[in-house]
């Protein structure tokens, strides 16, 4: 016989359930990786000491002041013949004269501590009282009693009079003012023909040359007085 489906029905008063059933005590959730190294019970159980693998040994410096020696000394000036010589005599440098050329690292005290060191505190009590502005004070009241001590214990010379080498030392030449020097040609007019120093004529040469060339005024015209009259 085929079994009816029927829809499942809730417990009388209580909600239909919707979720799954949770398994059992002993289930582990997650992933389980399986261990190869025994877990903590073998770590705890055991001390197990990384071994050391064994290094090269180490390669020593070439001693090339020595091999450049050598080779001076046997007459080896080319390139191409130190490298042949520095091949066929390779001179090492030993361990203590390697570490004898090595800087070792500085010593260092055992409590030393490394990096930068902290800021002071602020004095919050000493900037609230106005400490630095008192001693301020009191460092320019005792300058300048420094100052006003000094010049009392100063000695005051008294008046100093002059000496036969101090006026030498002081004294100036008279410079003689001499007559400006003028031209011949101007010095030939007098005083009485009206000399002209700015254009070097005298007055009678003036008023003959206004009544060889009378004064064109009357031609001018306009408020700058340019002549109207054409040009040749």
């Amino acid at each position: 016989p085929v079994p009816s489906v029927l829809p499942q029905q809730a417990e009388l008063g209580k909600p239909r359930e919707r979720s799954c059933s949770l398994p059992g005590i002993n289930f582990n959730y997650g992933l389980y990786i399986r261990g190869l190294d025994g877990g903590v019970p073998e770590a705890i159980g055991h001390w197990n000491v990384f071994k050391q693998q064994p290094t090269c040994p180490h390669e020593l410096t070439r001693n090339y002041i020595a091999m450049n020696r050598g080779a001076v000394k046997a007459g080896l000036v080319t390139a191409r013949e130190n490298l042949h010589y520095r091949q066929l005599n390779d001179i090492r440098i030993s361990d203590q004269d390697d570490r004898r050329l090595k800087k070792e690292p500085p010593s260092l005290p055992p409590n030393m501590t490394f990096g930068i060191r902290a800021r002071p505190s602020t004095p919050f009590f000493d900037l609230l009282q106005h400490r630095y502005q008192q001693l301020w004070v009191q460092e320019q009241k005792a300058t300048q009693k420094a100052i006003k001590l000094e010049k009392k214990q100063k000695v005051i010379l008294g008046k100093l009079y002059e000496t036969r080498s101090s006026q030498l030392r002081k004294y100036k030449p008279p410079v003689g003012l001499d007559a400006l020097w003028h031209m011949p040609h101007f010095q030939k007019a007098g005083a009485s023909e009206g000399f002209c120093p700015s254009t070097g004529a005298s007055q009678s040469n003036g008023q003959r040359a206004q009544v060889v060339s009378p004064d064109p005024a009357g031609a001018r015209k306009g408020p700058l007085s340019l002549s109207n009259t054409p040009h040749p």
